[in-house]
Protein backbone atom coordinates (compact mmCIF):
# COMPACT_ATOMS: atom_id res chain seq x y z
CA UNK A 1 0.00 0.00 0.00
CA UNK A 2 2.85 2.33 0.86
CA UNK A 3 4.56 1.73 -2.51
CA UNK A 4 1.31 2.38 -4.37
CA UNK A 5 0.98 5.67 -2.51
CA UNK A 6 4.49 6.75 -3.50
CA UNK A 7 3.88 5.81 -7.12
CA UNK A 8 0.66 7.81 -7.10
CA UNK A 9 2.53 10.84 -5.80
CA UNK A 10 5.10 10.59 -8.58
CA UNK A 11 2.41 10.15 -11.23
CA UNK A 12 0.51 13.17 -9.95
CA UNK A 13 3.74 15.15 -9.85
CA UNK A 14 4.55 14.23 -13.44
CA UNK A 15 1.12 15.43 -14.54
CA UNK A 16 1.41 18.69 -12.62
CA UNK A 17 4.96 19.34 -13.76
CA UNK A 18 5.20 18.22 -17.40
CA UNK A 19 8.67 17.77 -18.79
CA UNK A 20 9.66 20.30 -21.40
CA UNK A 21 12.57 19.92 -23.76
CA UNK A 22 13.79 23.50 -24.04
CA UNK A 23 15.50 23.65 -20.67
CA UNK A 24 15.84 20.03 -19.61
CA UNK A 25 19.51 19.87 -20.54
CA UNK A 26 22.27 19.30 -18.03
CA UNK A 27 24.67 22.21 -17.38
CA UNK A 28 27.34 20.52 -19.51
CA UNK A 29 24.99 20.41 -22.50
CA UNK A 30 24.10 24.09 -22.40
CA UNK A 31 27.29 25.34 -24.03
CA UNK A 32 26.66 23.12 -27.06
CA UNK A 33 23.23 24.66 -27.62
CA UNK A 34 22.32 27.42 -30.04
CA UNK A 35 22.63 30.79 -28.33
CA UNK A 36 25.42 29.70 -25.98
CA UNK A 37 29.17 29.62 -26.06
CA UNK A 38 31.58 27.30 -24.27
CA UNK A 39 34.02 29.35 -22.24
CA UNK A 40 37.21 27.62 -21.10
CA UNK A 41 38.62 29.22 -17.97
CA UNK A 42 42.16 30.56 -18.08
CA UNK A 43 44.59 31.03 -15.23
CA UNK A 44 43.73 34.06 -13.11
CA UNK A 45 40.13 34.32 -14.27
CA UNK A 46 37.32 34.38 -11.74
CA UNK A 47 33.57 34.86 -11.65
CA UNK A 48 34.13 38.49 -10.73
CA UNK A 49 36.66 39.28 -13.46
CA UNK A 50 34.68 37.50 -16.18
CA UNK A 51 31.28 38.83 -15.12
CA UNK A 52 31.67 42.08 -13.18
CA UNK A 53 27.93 42.71 -13.45
CA UNK A 54 26.33 40.96 -10.47
CA UNK A 55 23.09 40.12 -12.27
CA UNK A 56 24.91 38.54 -15.23
CA UNK A 57 27.27 36.65 -12.92
CA UNK A 58 24.33 35.23 -11.00
CA UNK A 59 22.63 34.01 -14.19
CA UNK A 60 25.77 32.23 -15.42
CA UNK A 61 26.34 30.59 -12.04
CA UNK A 62 22.79 29.27 -12.00
CA UNK A 63 22.92 27.98 -15.57
CA UNK A 64 26.11 26.07 -14.67
CA UNK A 65 24.67 24.99 -11.30
CA UNK A 66 27.70 26.12 -9.35
CA UNK A 67 29.18 29.04 -7.44
CA UNK A 68 32.48 27.44 -6.46
CA UNK A 69 35.82 28.95 -7.43
CA UNK A 70 36.70 28.67 -11.12
CA UNK A 71 39.86 26.79 -12.12
CA UNK A 72 41.98 26.72 -15.31
CA UNK A 73 40.56 24.38 -17.93
CA UNK A 74 37.05 24.42 -16.49
CA UNK A 75 34.36 24.91 -19.15
CA UNK A 76 31.19 26.88 -18.48
CA UNK A 77 28.18 27.77 -20.60
CA UNK A 78 27.52 31.46 -21.25
CA UNK A 79 24.48 32.89 -23.07
CA UNK A 80 25.47 34.93 -26.12
CA UNK A 81 22.84 37.55 -25.25
CA UNK A 82 23.68 37.62 -21.55
CA UNK A 83 23.21 41.39 -21.25
CA UNK A 84 19.57 41.00 -22.26
CA UNK A 85 18.85 37.75 -20.47
CA UNK A 86 16.35 37.12 -17.72
CA UNK A 87 16.96 34.41 -15.12
CA UNK A 88 13.59 32.76 -15.69
CA UNK A 89 14.46 32.32 -19.38
CA UNK A 90 16.79 29.51 -18.33
CA UNK A 91 14.64 27.84 -15.70
CA UNK A 92 14.67 24.01 -15.88
CA UNK A 93 10.98 24.04 -14.90
CA UNK A 94 7.76 25.11 -16.65
CA UNK A 95 6.96 28.80 -16.22
CA UNK A 96 3.37 27.87 -15.35
CA UNK A 97 1.68 24.81 -13.88
CA UNK A 98 -1.88 24.08 -12.82
CA UNK A 99 -2.60 26.33 -9.82
CA UNK A 100 -1.62 24.43 -6.66
CA UNK A 101 -3.62 26.93 -4.56
CA UNK A 102 -0.67 27.18 -2.20
CA UNK A 103 3.04 27.86 -2.37
CA UNK A 104 5.12 25.00 -3.72
CA UNK A 105 8.83 24.15 -3.84
CA UNK A 106 9.97 21.58 -6.42
CA UNK A 107 13.39 19.91 -6.17
CA UNK A 108 14.74 18.00 -9.17
CA UNK A 109 17.93 16.06 -8.29
CA UNK A 110 18.30 14.98 -11.93
CA UNK A 111 18.56 18.61 -13.07
CA UNK A 112 20.31 19.85 -9.91
CA UNK A 113 17.68 22.54 -9.47
CA UNK A 114 14.84 23.86 -7.33
CA UNK A 115 11.88 26.02 -8.30
CA UNK A 116 9.38 28.06 -6.28
CA UNK A 117 5.78 28.42 -7.47
CA UNK A 118 3.16 30.77 -6.10
CA UNK A 119 -0.48 29.90 -5.39
CA UNK A 120 -1.43 30.54 -9.01
CA UNK A 121 1.17 28.13 -10.38
CA UNK A 122 3.61 30.77 -11.60
CA UNK A 123 7.33 30.09 -11.27
CA UNK A 124 8.79 33.04 -9.40
CA UNK A 125 12.35 31.92 -8.67
CA UNK A 126 14.70 29.02 -9.20
CA UNK A 127 18.28 28.01 -8.50
CA UNK A 128 20.78 25.17 -8.19
CA UNK A 129 20.00 22.36 -5.77
CA UNK A 130 21.79 19.08 -5.16
CA UNK A 131 20.59 16.07 -3.23
CA UNK A 132 22.02 13.12 -1.35
CA UNK A 133 24.66 10.76 -2.66
CA UNK A 134 23.90 7.25 -3.88
CA UNK A 135 26.36 5.92 -1.30
CA UNK A 136 28.00 7.37 1.81
CA UNK A 137 31.04 5.54 3.15
CA UNK A 138 30.71 6.88 6.70
CA UNK A 139 27.28 5.34 7.21
CA UNK A 140 27.74 2.46 4.72
CA UNK A 141 24.39 3.15 3.13
CA UNK A 142 22.63 5.22 0.50
CA UNK A 143 22.16 8.89 1.35
CA UNK A 144 19.71 9.73 -1.42
CA UNK A 145 17.13 12.40 -0.75
CA UNK A 146 13.75 10.69 -0.62
CA UNK A 147 11.43 11.37 -3.55
CA UNK A 148 7.85 12.29 -2.79
CA UNK A 149 5.63 14.99 -1.38
CA UNK A 150 6.42 16.59 1.98
CA UNK A 151 5.86 19.72 4.04
CA UNK A 152 8.32 21.92 5.88
CA UNK A 153 7.96 21.16 9.58
CA UNK A 154 10.90 23.01 11.15
CA UNK A 155 12.82 26.18 10.35
CA UNK A 156 16.27 27.33 11.43
CA UNK A 157 18.39 30.45 11.22
CA UNK A 158 21.80 31.27 9.77
CA UNK A 159 23.37 29.37 12.68
CA UNK A 160 21.64 26.04 11.94
CA UNK A 161 24.03 23.05 12.09
CA UNK A 162 23.74 19.31 11.63
CA UNK A 163 23.26 17.26 14.79
CA UNK A 164 24.69 14.14 13.11
CA UNK A 165 27.28 15.00 10.46
CA UNK A 166 30.18 14.83 10.36
CA UNK A 167 30.04 11.67 12.43
CA UNK A 168 30.18 11.33 15.41
CA UNK A 169 29.54 14.79 16.85
CA UNK A 170 27.87 16.72 14.02
CA UNK A 171 28.35 20.45 13.58
CA UNK A 172 28.28 20.82 9.76
CA UNK A 173 26.85 24.26 8.87
CA UNK A 174 23.29 24.21 7.49
CA UNK A 175 22.37 27.90 7.29
CA UNK A 176 18.66 28.69 6.93
CA UNK A 177 17.68 25.02 7.30
CA UNK A 178 14.13 24.02 6.39
CA UNK A 179 13.43 20.43 7.45
CA UNK A 180 10.85 18.56 5.38
CA UNK A 181 11.52 14.83 5.90
CA UNK A 182 13.16 13.43 9.02
CA UNK A 183 16.72 14.73 9.08
CA UNK A 184 16.54 15.93 5.47
CA UNK A 185 16.37 19.67 4.91
CA UNK A 186 16.76 22.41 2.38
CA UNK A 187 19.71 24.58 3.45
CA UNK A 188 22.48 26.82 2.24
CA UNK A 189 25.91 25.43 1.43
CA UNK A 190 28.66 27.82 2.66
CA UNK A 191 31.28 25.85 0.75
CA UNK A 192 29.43 26.35 -2.51
CA UNK A 193 27.30 24.13 -4.73
CA UNK A 194 28.51 21.82 -7.49
CA UNK A 195 26.35 20.03 -10.11
CA UNK A 196 26.34 16.67 -8.37
CA UNK A 197 24.31 14.86 -5.70
CA UNK A 198 26.89 14.37 -2.96
CA UNK A 199 25.25 15.29 0.35
CA UNK A 200 24.12 13.08 3.23
CA UNK A 201 20.50 13.53 2.14
CA UNK A 202 19.90 17.23 2.54
CA UNK A 203 19.23 19.52 -0.41
CA UNK A 204 22.10 22.00 -0.78
CA UNK A 205 21.35 25.49 -2.11
CA UNK A 206 23.16 28.74 -2.70
CA UNK A 207 23.19 30.43 0.71
CA UNK A 208 21.29 33.46 -0.60
CA UNK A 209 18.63 31.17 -2.04
CA UNK A 210 18.19 29.37 1.26
CA UNK A 211 17.85 32.71 3.02
CA UNK A 212 15.25 33.90 0.50
CA UNK A 213 13.23 30.70 0.80
CA UNK A 214 13.46 30.70 4.59
CA UNK A 215 12.37 34.29 5.17
CA UNK A 216 10.54 35.39 2.00
CA UNK A 217 8.76 32.32 0.72
CA UNK A 218 8.30 29.37 3.08
CA UNK A 219 5.22 29.35 5.30
CA UNK A 220 6.06 28.18 8.83
CA UNK A 221 4.19 25.25 10.40
CA UNK A 222 1.23 26.23 12.56
CA UNK A 223 0.55 23.87 15.44
CA UNK A 224 -2.89 25.29 16.26
CA UNK A 225 -4.48 23.86 13.12
CA UNK A 226 -2.06 20.97 12.62
CA UNK A 227 -0.81 22.56 9.41
CA UNK A 228 2.73 21.72 8.37
CA UNK A 229 4.34 24.53 6.37
CA UNK A 230 5.05 24.91 2.68
CA UNK A 231 4.74 21.88 0.40
CA UNK A 232 7.97 20.40 -0.99
CA UNK A 233 7.99 17.93 -3.88
CA UNK A 234 11.21 16.02 -4.54
CA UNK A 235 11.27 14.45 -7.99
CA UNK A 236 13.04 11.14 -8.81
CA UNK A 237 16.77 11.17 -9.46
CA UNK A 238 16.20 9.85 -12.96
CA UNK A 239 13.29 9.96 -15.36
CA UNK A 240 14.62 7.09 -17.44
Amino acid sequence: MRMKGILAILIITALALPSFSAYSKSPRQWCKSTGFECLRIKRGESWQTLFPDERERDIVMRINRTNVRLYPGMVIAVPEDLAYSDLLDYAPFPRFIDPPDEKLIVVDPAKFAWGAYDNDGTLIHWGPATGGASWCDDIQDSCRTKSGRFRVYSLGSSSCVSSKFPIPEGGAPMPYCMFFNGGQALHGSPGGVIPGNVSHGCVRLFVQDAEWLRYDFVEPPVASNDYRGTKVIVLPYSTS
